[in-house]
């Protein structure tokens, strides 16, 4: 049995937002609010930025009520940030002022809910206080909507978007279809380099054909091909719904968007976008059909009234569970997930070294996707229904959602 380790705890956010990100940090609050041996609990704003600007929430300051109106409020309540890190051995000031931090508030337990550059935080945090002769425990909470962080089968934040995608998929191919003229309409969905929100979008399909092309960028786009998919279904339907991945590129590596040079990330990631509508502009100029493009854009991760069930319980549970860790003695490891889809839908968290995850994405698996590489196949459909399933129980005042109305009251 470990040691017992009495000190406080800080949660970070970081990365884009999801709509049961905070559904985690609940998870991560509720528990050590609870434990007996954690002292204080603090929330960073904007994440690493926070610690490192000796800007934390007194978590312990919240009412009830309010932090568990986290479950349904969607985005980083926290505050997020994209903050790349250096190498430790080529400049450690960041590192050195962490530390001073902790010490200053005696923490002796960090969680960090993010992605896999957040991963990839934890895990250069987790090793400069070893070498450091800090003791300080250090847990990864996933969370993206992308779903690619390695090891896990999938990642908080992805069902809730995926079951908005696929609802707004049926809402829009009823719209495309009601007039006498013929539409092509191209829906966007985020996925930079993995596919497994445009993939989504076959769930749509369960009951009857609404989107008749899927492109994801783990194969490469041909813009000729594309164009003669779409005149097939277009000639034999009359409309044609697509769902393509915004990262979708050619075969030399270049994004199809012509927005790929507009800016980067903090991590030098490329911030795509206005893919559909230069689809839309090229169909229309070459095939003569009326088109139309939609960008769901940040709707995917905000969307927490369309928020799955099992998602916010997964969320809650992988944040729980990462204090539970801790408690148990471990550290430098993310919480993630190990199902079985044999007979019915079983999740187990399990936890993951973070040296294995930091900074390696997982693709949507080559044989998931069909051979004409304009659809997915009924594997990805058995693999994504059940992260889709349950409603959540947000309340309303009038007539709108209620969200979590934080005091945000900071340490001194």
């Amino acid at each position: 049995m470990a040691k017992e380790l009495k000190g406080a705890l800080i949660i970070g956010q970081s990365g884009g937002p999801s709509s049961v990100i905070n559904a985690s940090a609940y998870g991560v609050i509720r528990t050590a609010l609870d434990a007996d041996c954690i002292t204080k609990v603090y929330g960073a704003q904007h994440g690493i930025k926070g610690v490192l600007a000796d800007r934390l929430y007194v978590m312990d300051e919240e009412d009830a009520g309010e932090l568990e109106r986290l479950l349904y409020t969607p985005s980083s309540a926290l505050g997020s940030c994209r903050y790349k890190m250096a190498d430790p051995d080529k400049d450690d000031t960041d590192y050195k002022k962490i530390l001073e931090i902790f010490k200053k508030y005696d923490v002796r337990y960090f969680c960090y809910n993010g992605g896999n550059d957040s991963m990839d935080t934890c895990n250069r945090i987790s090793k400069y206080m070893k070498k450091a002769g800090y003791e300080c425990r250090v847990m990864g909470v996933p969370k993206t909507i992308d779903n690619d962080l390695y090891g896990t089968d999938h990642c908080p934040g992805y069902g809730s978007a995926a079951k908005y995608i696929a609802t707004s998929l049926m809402e829009v191919g009823k719209d495309a279809r009601v007039y006498d003229t013929g539409t092509v309409t191209i829906v966007e969905c985020m996925g930079r380099h993995a596919g497994w929100l445009t993939g989504a979008a076959a769930l749509a399909n369960l009951t009857e054909r609404t989107v008749d092309l899927i492109y994801l960028p783990e194969r490469d786009f041909d813009m000729d091909r594309f164009m003669a998919d779409i005149d097939r279904v277009y000639k034999a339907n009359g409309n044609c719904l697509v769902a393509v991945s915004e990262g979708v590129h050619y075969a030399d590596g270049s994004f199809v968007s012509e927005a790929k040079t507009s800016a980067t990330d903090g991590f030098g990631h490329a911030q795509l976008g206005g893919l559909a509508a230069l689809l839309a502009a090229k169909v229309k100029a070459e095939l003569g059909c009326k088109t139309r493009a939609v960008e769901l854009s940040i709707l995917q991760r905000s969307a927490a009234h369309c928020a799955s069930g099992t998602d916010i319980a997964e969320a809650f549970a992988s944040g729980k569970a990462a204090v539970e860790a801790m408690l148990n003695g471990e550290t430098d490891k993310m919480v993630g997930f190990v199902c079985d889809r044999t007979n019915g839908y079983k999740c187990e968290i399990k936890l993951f070294d973070l040296s294995d995850v930091a900074n390696f994405e997982k693709k949507v698996p080559a044989e998931w996707i069909n051979a004409d590489g304009n659809d997915v196949t009924a594997a990805f459909v058995e693999y994504a229904l059940p992260l889709i399933q349950g409603e959540t129980p947000m309340e309303k005042e009038n007539g709108l959602p209620r969200f979590a109305r934080l005091k945000k009251v900071f340490a001194e």
